[in-house]
């Protein structure tokens, strides 16, 4: 049965599914290389082992996993320096990444770990002393100055839009990297882990984050709504 979304002006818009195997005509300009350092981390730590190994079985298990391979390892490394370097990414580069973490039986776990740590990464971009007055500060002064850096956050890193309708905030990204990665619309996980892991180190708001439009449905671009408030 066809989904039911709801569109920027409260109008509800009728989305078809698309099958769990269609690629979308998916394309952008280069992005931050923040983006896939994080999934590869992601993986990396979701395939290491939690206790010790002999150096045996540890050769063994970077031929079976992917995040403990030496071709990830050499890539985490590359996505390391062209962050230091302020270097972006091609989105065709990042596009391919997802796509491949969203053949994983754990996609959605390897996508939402991967969102939290790209969140992490790029708000710590914002400077020090205006994440704290985001946080510490009365929230009729706290909120323009946390509204501000999350706009540019999701500008510059997300290659998308922020706005604020009443006490909810809409983040709205055309094309996702991931939008068409795993079945079901898995990979868009990504996108609503950094959403609400921004809002939580930007403005201490832990509330829960709504994915109302999606590429992967048929929708024009993928949106999130999460309610505003905080802790």
């Amino acid at each position: 049965m066809p989904r039911t979304s709801l569109a920027n002006d409260g109008r509800s818009s009728r989305a078809t599914p698309l099958a769990s195997d269609t690629v979308l005509p998916l394309s952008g300009g280069s992005l931050d290389a923040r983006l896939p350092l994080a999934l590869l981390e992601a993986v990396k730590a979701i395939d290491t082992p939690a206790a010790e190994l002999d150096a045996d079985f540890v050769h063994e298990l970077r031929n079976k996993r992917l995040g403990l391979s030496d071709t990830v390892l050499q890539q985490i490394r590359r996505y390391g320096d062209a962050v230091r370097a302020r270097q972006r990414i091609t989105y065709d580069e990042i596009l391919a990444l997802a796509r491949l973490i969203g053949r994983r039986p754990d996609a959605d776990l390897a996508f939402r770990e991967a969102g939290r740590r790209w969140a992490k990464a790029i708000v710590d971009t914002v400077g020090g002393a205006r994440r704290g007055a985001a946080r510490s500060l009365p929230a009729l002064l706290a909120r323009p100055i946390a509204l501000g850096a999350l706009r540019r956050l999701a500008r510059r890193h997300m290659d998308g839009t922020l706005v604020r309708q009443g006490s909810t905030l809409l983040l709205d990204v055309p094309a996702p990297v991931s939008a068409d990665a795993a079945p079901k619309g898995a990979g868009c996980g990504l996108y609503e882990a950094a959403f609400r892991e921004s809002l939580l180190l930007l403005a201490d708001a832990d509330g829960a984050v709504e994915h109302v439009l999606c590429r992967s449905r048929g929708d024009h671009s993928c949106q999130w709504r999460a309610e505003w408030r905080r802790r």
